[in-house]
């Protein structure tokens, strides 16, 4: 793994996860901005549209991003969905979440170290997560065009282009899910929410626990079933060139409390380029089903000493699957905040 490689990795899984981080104080470049792709489709497909803000309206827990979680006999706890990006409009904790954090006994992120030695040293342990060992290769499985695609991402990542065709899918989409803008502005010093809420945590003293590890996450990425990673990844190749838009799209959704929308949103993106929605099913089940029970349980553990302020994906917080869900199950009264 090149240093330059490492680095771009870094960044990706900075955004991707968001956990402590290490950040650059330079000059920070202007603001990522993007056309809400949403707010596109109320106008080019209407039809979609009403679809998805139906889907989204049905959607559980979707009305706030922060969660004050009580039980019987312990101090409340606050839960906060939280967007992995650097955009000033998303990325300043309020006032009441300051104040909540400086009271709290205990602060967790979903992961506490994502520093780049950190996330180097994971994926050196676990590089048959990483590319194909086994004879197959990415260029086979897509059209000429698609694989160039493929090429111009991962040589700006710093990797030279033959190793293109060794590199498995479900990491290629995750260099695609950050944009070349939102990069730059994780290198120049800008600070996503869960970094916000990691040194908010430290400045009180209280030292940053994580709901999972980096091994963890990857092997729940590499889980999903190969026919199924290469169907999203063609999505994501299909807009390859939009991924400002696509973020200003979730940016908006999380500005407007429509969280729900996104899932709805990115089958509908699918359904436009050919991939059905079961290709999402694989990604469903591992990044918001089973993680989600894992972070419950690794919660729980600090919720039951009350006073614990938890930070996560806002993803991780919506439908019957979500942690807001998960955790009345367990008996707890969860309150949306704001």
């Amino acid at each position: 793994m090149t240093p330059n490689f490492r680095t771009f990795l870094f960044v990706c899984f900075s955004l991707f996860f968001a956990g402590v981080s290490t950040v650059w104080a330079n000059d920070a470049p202007p603001p990522c901005r993007g056309t809400d792709m949403l707010a596109e489709l109320q106008t080019r497909s209407p039809d979609t549209y009403k679809t998805i803000i139906e889907e989204s309206r049905q959607t559980s827990n979707t009305e706030a991003v922060l969660w004050k979680i009580e039980k019987p006999e312990v101090a409340p706890s606050y839960l906060l969905g939280t967007m992995h990006l650097s955009d000033p409009r998303i990325s300043r904790l309020s006032t009441r979440q300051q104040d909540l954090i400086a009271h709290s006994k205990s602060v967790a992120l979903e992961v506490a170290d994502l520093s780049e030695k950190a996330v180097g040293d994971a994926m050196l342990k676990a590089g048959h997560l990483l590319v194909y060992t086994d004879g197959r290769t990415l260029n086979s499985q897509l059209s000429d065009d698609e694989f160039k695609v493929v090429q111009r991402i991962v040589k700006q990542a710093g990797m030279p282009e033959q190793s293109s065709a060794l590199i498995k899918p479900w990491l290629i989409s995750m260099m695609l899910a950050t944009s070349d803008c939102e990069r730059k502005q994780v290198e120049s010093g800008a600070k996503v929410l869960d970094l916000q809420v990691a040194q908010e945590a430290q400045k009180n003293g209280l030292t940053v626990k994580g709901l999972e590890t980096i091994e963890q996450q990857l092997e729940s990425l590499a889980s999903i079933a190969d026919d199924q990673q290469i169907e999203m990844l063609k999505v994501g190749l299909k807009y390859a060139d939009r991924t400002d838009d696509l973020m200003e799209s979730i940016v908006q959704m999380y500005l407007r409390r429509e969280i729900g929308a996104a899932m709805p949103f990115q089958l509908a993106l699918a359904a436009e380029s050919g991939v059905p929605a079961s290709a999402f099913d694989g990604f469903k089940t591992a990044l918001l089903s089973d993680r989600n029970v894992r972070m419950r349980d690794a919660a729980e553990r600090l919720l039951q000493d009350g006073s614990a302020f938890i930070a996560v994906g806002a993803l991780h917080l919506v439908g019957p699957t979500g942690l807001v869900a998960l955790l009345r199950e367990r008996g707890y009264a969860v309150t949306a905040v704001e």
